[in-house]
């Protein structure tokens, strides 16, 4: 049977053109280049932003390195969950489950610390996005899963999470809390507690028992986390 020229439809041939060099697995492309450029893309400006924010706006003023840990790590976590998830139809059960999720991540908790909070979150969000399913390919979400071990990586490198803990101490010297003598306070406050402490700050004066409260960050070198830094006297019973 001969086909004239005029019986050949393009799209049909195009459709079945490009079928024949697509490869997915259980209805999800094994490889999708525009759907990961625009993934890479997105995420690029989101982190670029997040960065600048961190970075030369909040940084450049707090130094606190455990924050910045925290914002860029938190920043990562949301874009991705938003992304991967962007495609698939939540349901009211699994929207308050989630809601559920991270409103019992809260950072005023004494028993874990920011830092060990931040990795908790993280790892909440990576179990949602491997076990939600997948909305875009399978080379999206294996990068997905790197980026967010080359972006801890990168910060622990980097010494942004480095192990800071806070202690309150009843101090007798007040005569050492004045601005001009902050130095002899540092130093009496090192060569007492035998402490790397890099930041004091000044609480509550009693000038009739003359006391004062102040709040002193160190370096930890323990990997375990004190529950009663943050404790002054004990209840009594």
């Amino acid at each position: 049977m001969l086909l004239l020229q005029s019986d050949f439809d393009s799209s049909i041939a195009a459709e079945f053109q490009q079928g024949d060099h697509s490869i997915d697995i259980l209805g999800v492309p094994v490889f999708d280049g525009p759907g990961l450029w625009e993934m890479l893309i997105r995420f690029g400006i989101n982190l670029l932003v997040c960065w600048i924010i961190t970075h030369f706006l909040y940084y450049r003023k707090s130094r606190r390195r455990d924050y910045y840990f925290t914002y860029m790590l938190f920043s990562t976590a949301i874009f991705f969950i938003l992304y991967q998830l962007q495609n698939m139809k939540i349901e009211v059960g699994i929207a308050l489950g989630l809601f559920g999720i991270f409103s019992m991540i809260r950072y005023r908790t004494e028993q874990l610390p920011i830092r060990e909070m931040t990795y908790l979150f993280v790892l909440i969000a990576i179990s949602i996005i491997n076990g939600a399913g997948l909305t875009s390919s399978y080379t999206a979400f294996i990068v997905t899963n790197l980026l967010f071990v080359l972006i801890i990586t990168l910060l622990e490198l980097l010494g942004f999470s480095s192990r800071k803990a806070t202690k309150i101490i009843t101090y007798e010297k007040i005569e050492l809390i004045k601005p001009d003598r902050r130095d002899e306070l540092m130093a009496d406050l090192r060569a007492r507690t035998g402490l790397d402490i890099t930041k004091i700050q000044i609480g509550s004066i009693d000038f009739l028992k003359d006391t004062a409260f102040l709040k002193v960050t160190y370096i930890s070198d323990d990997p375990e986390p004190n529950d009663i830094d943050m404790i002054t006297k004990f209840k009594k019973k």
